[in-house]
């Protein structure tokens, strides 16, 4: 095991706890972005395999631990997040391609 996940969890709801009673104004204009996503047509399960796939593509552990629960307690199947940690996997490969392209074409340019 990497990590013990809900532990994690924990910690990081506790810190943004801790962060929002200093900084009060922040943490409401964080929680009025996650308000204005749930206002729109995804539901909350589908949300979730979203953000926990970007997490992994931003390499975020404190994401991922949040969304794992999330998605998780949304009813999220193992085989539904899987298909988004793939999907993100073969973007990141994807992303990785075209910037070597670029890597490429740097060197050819200044030959």
């Amino acid at each position: 095991m990497f990590k013990d996940w809900p532990e994690h969890t924990a910690l990081v709801k506790k810190a943004f706890g801790e962060l929002g009673k200093s900084h009060p104004k922040m943490l409401q204009a964080y929680g009025a972005l996650d308000q204005a996503a749930a206002a729109e047509a995804l539901d909350a399960k589908t949300r979730e395999l979203i953000a926990i796939a970007v997490a992994i593509t931003t390499r975020c552990e404190s994401c991922i631990s949040v969304h794992a629960a999330a998605a998780a307690k949304a009813g999220a199947t193992e085989s539904e997040i899987a298909g988004a940690l793939a999907t993100a996997i073969a973007l990141n490969a994807g992303a990785a391609y075209t910037y070597a392209l670029r890597a490429l074409e740097a060197v050819e340019t200044q030959r």
